[in-house]
């Protein structure tokens, strides 16, 4: 005895709406209309091609051999209507086939919205030529180009968007390159040439800012490149192991003061802790320097939780250099204690005097056989020749090692 046919499988069976066998259920009648429709692809492929010479001016200016790859897929999309409109059962048709004639290459010369006009220009085609056909078929196939055109429409924002998801990974890959070249100190022109693939054309001072990953787990790369490029600062970014590295560049950014403010207002999309921002250098193949010392900073921000949550490397020096970096240890010997040992005047015997007696004017006075107002001068003056002040707690830290530091390198140790 037959078994009765399920729903599922009466389901299976029913054709889907706006198919072949949905709009011509006689399979007799449909093999004759794709009989008639397939003797006008070739005018009809024709037609197309003339349509965009003369619709579209960029049409013309492509070489022959993109012009003959569109010729490709357009006949290819012209061939898969008469298969879709035959809807054979035991012959799967994607709309996606339409686009597989041609090369991968072809999505990099040929943008998303000329596919759109080859796509339009196509169905318009289609519909025009319809009217050689019977007027008993031209009913059923102008439904038919309505359906289908928005399958080839779907299969074209597929294509594209997988060409755009290979080229961001594509651009990932490179970006991370990039940034890694810079933090190994390995930039060179040919590092250069792979940022400007990247879309880097800055020809402003160049700064390099580190900070923590965000502990959600959360890719915040993309979102910082938006709010960078709304600040006006192109960015290169990457994630190394548990930090986000940003190397940045604008014609706002001109000092130390401006490249602090813009990494302030990217705050957010950094974890937990300082950013540390290094030095502002002339262009990217000597920002391996900033970034040197943006992540020496970072590792020993840890010893003074007190600063800001974006501040310079240069404030991180005494933390940098007794975490054992040779090149902060360099700087502090050179930049505060020899200027303050060349300066003469006493100037330094009075910082050293004036640390010694807990910063006071008055002992260290006596101590030097001096008037008070002479040390105030001395001090002020030394503020004048380091950029540090031995009246603050912090400079007066600053100013203590490196002396030690300018000594211990005077002495060869």
């Amino acid at each position: 005895m037959p078994s009765t046919p399920t729903v599922q499988q009466k389901a299976a069976s029913k054709p889907a709406p706006g198919t072949g066998r949905a709009l011509v259920p006689d399979a007799a009648q449909r093999r004759q209309l794709v009989g008639r429709l397939s003797a006008t692809t070739s005018r009809m492929t024709t037609a197309t091609l003339a349509a965009m010479d003369e619709r579209h001016p960029w049409f013309g200016e492509l070489d022959a051999e993109h012009r003959s790859w569109i010729g490709v897929v357009a006949r290819s999309g012209i061939d898969g209507f008469v298969q879709w409109v035959a809807d054979d059962p035991e012959a799967d048709f994607e709309p996606s086939r339409v686009f597989a004639a041609a090369p991968r290459a072809l999505t990099r010369q040929i943008t998303l919205h000329q596919t759109v006009d080859l796509m339009r220009t196509t169905i318009a085609v289609v519909e025009e030529q319809l009217c050689l056909l019977p007027a008993e078929d031209r009913p059923v196939l102008e439904d038919a180009v309505l359906h289908y055109s928005r399958e080839v429409a779907f299969a074209a924002a597929e294509v594209y968007a997988r060409a755009a998801e290979v080229r961001g990974a594509w651009d990932a890959r490179m970006e991370a390159l990039v940034v890694d070249s810079i933090v190994r100190a390995e930039a060179d022109e040919a590092m250069v040439s792979r940022a400007s693939t990247l879309g880097w054309t800055s020809g402003s001072k160049v700064f390099v800012a580190v900070g923590q990953t965000l502990t959600t787990g959360e890719d915040s790369t993309s979102s910082l490149r938006h709010a960078a490029g709304k600040l006006g600062l192109d960015v290169l970014t990457a994630v190394q192991g548990d930090s986000l590295v940003v190397v940045g560049s604008s014609p706002q950014v001109d000092d130390e003061q401006s490249a602090i403010a813009m990494v302030d207002r990217l705050q957010e999309f950094f974890g937990e802790g300082h950013v540390v921002v290094g030095p502002l250098v002339a262009d990217l193949v000597d920002s391996p320097r900033s970034a040197r010392a943006a992540v020496s900073g970072l590792r020993a921000s840890v010893a003074w939780p007190e600063g800001a949550r974006a501040l310079p490397a240069a404030e991180l020096l005494p933390e940098r250099a007794l975490n054992g970096d040779g090149h902060a240890r360099r700087e502090l010997a050179r930049e505060i204690y020899q200027p303050l040992a060349e300066a003469g005047g006493d100037l330094l015997e009075t910082c050293v005097g004036f640390l010694d007696h807990g910063c006071s004017v008055e002992a260290t006075a006596r101590d030097l056989f001096v008037h008070a107002n002479t040390v105030r001068y001395r001090l002020k003056r030394i503020q004048d020749v380091t950029g540090y002040s031995p009246t603050d707690a912090r400079d007066a830290y600053v100013l203590r090692l490196a002396i030690t530091l300018g000594r211990l390198a005077q002495r060869g140790v």
